[in-house]
């Protein structure tokens, strides 16, 4: 919940017969907004501070005792980043009688223990008959921002970096050709053709990957279950390696009758299982078996069971719980690190779970339940 929904919640949860309709919260009195992550100030009809949630007094560095009845202006003072007084600026109690509030925004503590400390701060105005009788505000901490934008960078990141070293090669490629046309062979030419079909193949991939991130974190992602044979979309999977070069003898499929019906989106399905074998091959080593089993949901529902193990070094538990991570690589070797991610966000979307711990021989294994019967994400068309 964003900042500026506390102070609307704040803002209309007084009594119309009370100007605050909040309790003073000192020391050793309760407040329903005590354990709110943000910070909120209320300020009744004459300024002063009549509530000061905890996490306002840690964001500031006072105690809520020594800053009740204080006008609120002296218990949060605001500069914004071209150094003006904020409260200055937007005057609540003598400015304009039908402002509303104020928008989220950053602005900087300019006096007191927080001095020069970065807060995202919003206002609501309360008004009976044009006056302003309750001031709420909102503020937090910058650092949730900060962490989000340095996450956003790292992001376009890792795509630019990903885009560019494919598209070096074409470029490359493409110009040589170009250059010395008359002067390269045949075979030459179609080597370098190659090479550019692979690379255009690369960033038609990465870019399907990245718009499948975007459908799974916006939650706009569609299937199209239908009845599912996985011990055959398994085959299909390591087929389709052994025909791209990889030796029969690396994979092992065991399969475990009876399984229990299963409504998935055979893509998706195909997408996940390649996705998990492509891991396997990349970052772990020795032979890597498939197992395909019946098992139950945690709720104690009838699943299908479906394991891909290799004979790594396996995954340490440390950083398990960050390899879902969208762009997380762990320096191991290349790839977009998008391939687990989109396997998680894949299986949600289906209502199954998919874990890793480790392998019998050592190596990682991920655990993949997909549950049996009807699809409960299966929903009918609205009429109309």
């Amino acid at each position: 919940m964003r900042a500026e929904e506390y102070a609307e919640g704040a803002a209309r949860s007084a009594p119309s017969g009370r100007p605050t309709g909040l309790p003073a919260c000192g020391p050793d009195e309760g407040s329903p907004y005590d354990e709110l992550p943000d910070g909120l100030l209320v300020a009744g009809p004459d300024g002063r501070v009549e509530v000061l949630n905890p996490a306002g007094c840690r964001l500031l560095g006072v105690r809520a005792a020594d800053c009740l009845g204080q006008d609120y202006r002296d218990v949060l003072p605001l500069i914004d980043l071209a150094g003006r007084d904020w409260w200055a600026c937007t005057d609540p109690y003598r400015g304009l009688a039908t402002r509303t509030g104020q928008p989220e925004r950053a602005l900087e503590l300019h006096r007191g223990p927080g001095r020069g400390h970065q807060l995202l701060v919003t206002a609501r105005y309360v008004r009976t008959g044009g006056r302003l009788t309750r001031l709420v505000v909102a503020f937090r901490d910058t650092r949730a921002r900060e962490r989000a934008d340095r996450d956003r960078a790292d992001v376009v990141s890792a795509v630019a970096h990903e885009i560019r070293s494919p598209l070096t090669t074409v470029k490359g490629f493409t110009a040589t050709v170009l250059a010395k046309w008359d002067r390269l062979t045949d075979d030459q030419k179609r080597t370098m053709l190659r090479a550019v079909e692979a690379d255009a193949d690369r960033v038609t991939r990465l870019l399907s990957d990245l718009l499948d991130v975007s459908r799974i974190d916006a939650g706009r992602l569609t299937l199209h279950p239908q009845v599912v044979d996985l011990p055959a979309a398994v085959e299909r999977v390591l087929a389709g390696r052994v025909a791209s070069g990889e030796p029969v003898d690396r994979f092992d499929l065991r399969v475990t009758l009876p399984l229990p019906e299963t409504w998935l989106d055979p893509d998706r399905v195909a997408q996940v299982l390649g996705n998990l074998v492509e891991n396997a091959l990349r970052h772990g080593a020795g032979r890597v078996t498939v197992t395909v089993t019946a098992a139950q949901t945690l709720a104690g529902a009838p699943a299908a069971l479906v394991t891909v193990a290799d004979e790594g070094t396996g995954i340490s538990p440390e950083v398990r719980h960050r390899i879902f991570r969208a762009f997380w690589r762990g320096g191991r070797g290349s790839g977009s690190g998008l391939g687990l991610h989109i396997v998680k966000g894949l299986v949600d979307a289906h209502g199954g779970t998919v874990e890793v711990d480790e392998a019998p021989g050592g190596g990682a294994r991920f655990r993949v339940v997909f549950p049996a019967g009807e699809p409960p994400y299966q929903t009918p068309p609205v009429a109309g």
